[in-house]
Order: structure tokens, then C-alpha cells, then sequence
């Protein structure tokens, strides 16, 4: 427990010291919280006693965690392995749950920070809705960063070079981003892509979270889904991880 401790300390240091990773987990979701926010916050939804931004706080969670598990660690990872940085790692006394459960702690924890801020900011400029069952909301996106950290592990294992790595996770996350709702609500899009949501995992994240947000109880279906990522994600990482 002490080597992990240590271990997750100095990976937390190594974290604060990438200013895209920073950027890109803690200031891109507030900033475009407060873009869209002010733009479109203050509409009603058909049908219920909530605005905009009580959906859109909750879609920008799966902003954060497909920001995470698709670029960050999967980057870090590979980026470790092509400096030798993981081998130097793997000869030494710690052990691989150890070396990889800081990894997860840590980008647990960045996750975490970013949604927090999102919440403050969102309270503070907008008078967001606290979601109807916060321990239920915290659960699933925990479950749900999980799922997608499992997914940057596959990658790291898949991917060749660090730059293959950063270029993939880049265009896998940013169309997800855009067609999964967790930037724009998929209302605003034809059809014919919100027909390819479906096929998408991030959209089951926005879709667990603004349900649970809103009072609307677990969206097993989406659970269901999320729980197959990280199942087969798993097992892909766990034949194809590489340490050099």
C-alpha cells in the first residue's frame, strides 16, 4: 500500500507537469460549459422544470472521461513504454498492480477534479441542479471512467509508437465527442448521425449520468454496455500490454 501511495504521488507530479493534459481534463469542459451555457443554459426542456444547463453539466462528464481514457492515459502509457520508462519500471520491486493501479488512481482522480469544477462552475454561473442522487450519479461515473481507462489500456497495448497512440486516441474521441452528446445534444443532430450514436460508447455514459442526474434511476441497457467495454477492453490489454 506504501509503494502505491508513493508510486500514485509521483505519477500525480508527472500529471501536473503536462499542460495539454491539464488543459484538456480540467479547463476545455468549464470553458465550454460557460460558451454553451450562456448561449443556450437558460432554455427549458419540453416537459420538465429543467434548463439546458441541467443537462449539459452532466453530458460534459462524459467530455472529461472519453478526454481521459482515449487520449490521456493511452498517451502517457505509450509514451512511458517508448522511453523505456515502463521496463526501468518492471525491474524493479514494485509489481504491475502496483506500476498500473497509479496510473488509474491517478487519472481517477484528475477525472474526478475536472467534474467537481464543472459542478462548481455550473452552481456559481448558472445555478445548476444538483443531480437527484449524487452517490448513484458518483458510482456510474466512476463505473464509467473505469470502463474507459480499461479502453486506454487496450490501445497502449495495440498502438505502436506513442505518436500512433496520441494521433488514434485523437480520432477516435473528438467524432465520439461530437455524436455522442456529451458536447452537443444529439436533438440538434439529423438523423442520419444520431443513428450512429447508438453505436458509440461515450453516448451510454452521457446517457447513464443525465438519467441518474435528472431522477430518472440506472439505465442498465447503458450499464450493460459499459460493462462489455470494459470486459472485452480487458481482455484485449491483457494480451496485447507491453512494457517495452
Amino acid at each position: 500500500m506504501k509503494a502505491l501511495y508513493k508510486m500514485t504521488v509521483v505519477e500525480a507530479k508527472m500529471f501536473l507537469r503536462e499542460p495539454m493534459a491539464v488543459f484538456f481534463t480540467l479547463a476545455f469542459p468549464v470553458m465550454a460549459l460557460l460558451l454553451f451555457g450562456n448561449l443556450f443554459g437558460g432554455y427549458p426542456v419540453p416537459g420538465t422544470d429543467l434548463r439546458g444547463i441541467d443537462l449539459y453539466v452532466p453530458a460534459y462528464t462524459g467530455m472529461i472521461i472519453g478526454t481521459v481514457g482515449l487520449i490521456g492515459l493511452p498517451t502517457t502509457l505509450a509514451a512511458y513504454r517508448d522511453k523505456d520508462v515502463l521496463r526501468r519500471l518492471r525491474a524493479t520491486p514494485l509489481t504491475s498492480t502496483t506500476i498500473l493501479g497509479a496510473h488509474v488512481l491517478v487519472n481517477l482522480a484528475a477525472t474526478t477534479v475536472g467534474i467537481a469544477l464543472l459542478l462548481v462552475v455550473g452552481k456559481l454561473a448558472f445555478d445548476l441542479k444538483m443531480p437527484e442522487a449524487p452517490f448513484s450519479v458518483a458510482a456510474a461515473l466512476a463505473f464509467a471512467s473505469l470502463s474507459f481507462f480499461a479502453v486506454g489500456f487496450a490501445m497502449a497495448g495495440l498502438l505502436p509508437t506513442v505518436r500512433v497512440t496520441s494521433a488514434v486516441g485523437q480520432i477516435v474521441f473528438f467524432p465520439m465527442l461530437f455524436l455522442s452528446g456529451a458536447a452537443l445534444p444529439l436533438q440538434t443532430l439529423p438523423n442520419s448521425l444520431r443513428r450512429i450514436s447508438d453505436f458509440l460508447p461515450l453516448t451510454y455514459v452521457v446517457e447513464l449520468a443525465q438519467g441518474l442526474w435528472i431522477g430518472e434511476g440506472w439505465n442498465w441497457f447503458a450499464v450493460a454496455v459499459l460493462l462489455g467495454v470494459l470486459a472485452l477492453s480487458i481482455l484485449v490489454s491483457a494480451k496485447t500490454f507491453r512494457w517495452e
